[in-house]
């Protein structure tokens, strides 16, 4: 029997921001419960440390550079994005009878042949752009321009719908159950894509979730507020499956796009009012750093009928690893695909090993790689627009997750053998970004977010 899956992705959340990860001063309860009941990584990874591409790497199972989105895309409603070409987790398992859907943030273009309908999913709810307000899902971002460019971004298979006030991780929740409950009706197993947009700017909760957490700090009493209501809509809907007998035959899988922000743009009325609400931990950098901070998530899978529980996973997986994963416990052959990632289920289900392998990572003039516990950074910056910290930055992670001490005078072979193989890696893609996808996509449908 085909099992169902599900993928829970939220938005610049940080790796210490969960309970089970360390998060000290609020509960995740039911994503604790999701990770004791199946398995937890603790060197998992987002393929971007920013949203679009590392979206793009999670559904097609490649390195943001192969699947034709390197950077933040643009919210306009003519932006390209996500090439049609490219094939994604919704349509591999529909072609297997899937019944497919996805409730919460896209952004991974909304041109025509860029939106969810033109990328597998039968049915899908949720906004196309960035970000939007949580209650009058306005879409906000300048984008240049002086004062502020309002549009509306709520939308339902391709038609704009109005749900004016109504908090969006909830209607995320309410769509994703609608879903699930049609798939019954079908007689279909389904794939379900829940991208949630929090804990996103901007910063907004329902009271009765900043009434949780009287005594902290005001910005991460926001962010506590933003995850609990995440982390209640995902006991919700596992409260669904439980009550649809759906529980046992359900592969769940969970993570962030991408390390938390310091970025200012939290209110959208043209305020740059910066807020630290988010941590990543021990862990050095944020959004839009190759530091860990910015691209190590955390990495949850669950499923009761092949995955054993508390399991915690030492070894490095990435975001890419996903597609090939689902296909395989769907019946299907990943070497049929062109795919970066791993099949790692002998590793959830079986206790295997991860096949070595290095991983890279690209974004502006950083590149970096991890090959077993020893890390490279080129020109890494903790921040978006920094300078950066050093122009080579070596790091062993089994002694210093924090990337607090640069080993690359006492490693100086590793240094040069590390360096040769990320610019050789970086040489690679920017040939094979020219030749391929700067037309017909084109660069210019990317904005780089400020």
């Amino acid at each position: 029997m085909q099992p169902n899956f599900i993928i829970f992705l939220t938005d610049d959340q940080g790796y210490g921001d969960l309970s089970c990860m360390g998060a000290p001063d609020f509960k995740t309860p039911h994503l604790d419960r999701m990770a004791a009941e199946g398995a937890r990584f603790t060197d998992w990874y987002s393929n971007s440390p920013v949203c679009s591409p590392s979206r793009a790497s999670l559904l097609t199972g490649r390195y943001p550079c192969h699947a034709g989105v390197r950077s933040i895309l643009a919210g306009h409603r003519t932006a390209t994005g996500l090439p049609p070409s490219v094939p994604t987790l919704a349509t591999v398992l529909k072609e297997r009878g899937y019944y497919t859907a996805m409730s919460g943030k896209w952004h991974l273009g909304l041109a025509e042949g860029s939106r969810p309908e033109h990328h597998g999913f039968d049915d899908w709810f949720g906004f196309m752009a960035g970000c939007i307000d949580f209650f009058s899902h306005i879409f906000y971002w300048a984008l240049g321009q002086p004062g502020i460019d309002q549009t509306h971004d709520l939308w339902e298979n391709g038609e704009e719908i109005y749900r004016n006030g109504e908090y969006f991780t909830e209607l995320i929740t309410e769509y994703a159950i609608r879903y699930i409950r049609k798939s019954v009706e079908l007689g279909k197993p389904f794939f379900l894509y829940v991208p949630y947009n929090a804990p996103h700017y901007p910063m907004h909760a329902p009271q009765k979730y900043v009434d949780r957490f009287p005594n902290l700090p005001w910005d991460r009493q926001i962010m506590a507020a933003m995850l609990s209501a995440v982390d209640d809509s995902v006991g919700e809907i596992f409260a669904e499956l439980e009550r649809l007998g759906l529980t046992e035959n359900t592969f769940s899988y969970f993570q962030s796009d991408n390390g938390p922000s310091r970025e200012t743009r939290n209110w959208l009325d043209g305020t740059q009012d910066p807020y630290y609400g988010g941590t990543a931990g021990k862990l050095k950098g944020h959004k839009f750093s190759l530091y860990e901070g910015g691209i190590r998530s955390p990495g949850i899978m669950n499923w009761p009928q092949r995955i054993p529980a508390e399991q915690v996973i030492n070894e490095v997986g990435a975001a890419m690893d996903v597609f090939p994963t689902f296909l395989a416990a769907a019946g299907g052959d990943p070497s049929g695909y062109e795919l970066d990632g791993l099949d790692i289920l002998p590793t959830v289900a079986n206790g295997e090993l991860i096949p070595h392998r290095d991983i890279y990572w690209e974004m502006g003039k950083q590149t970096a790689v991890r090959r077993g516990n020893w890390k490279l950074v080129l020109n890494g910056q903790l921040v978006e627009g920094a300078p950066p910290e050093d122009d080579v930055h070596l790091a062993d992670l089994e002694t210093d997750m924090g990337e607090t001490e640069n080993l690359k005078d006492a490693q100086p072979e590793l240094t040069t053998e590390l360096t040769n193989a990320a610019q050789t890696w970086r040489e690679g893609i920017e040939t094979h970004w020219e030749t391929e996808w700067v037309n017909p996509n084109g660069t210019t449908g990317y904005v780089k977010e400020k």
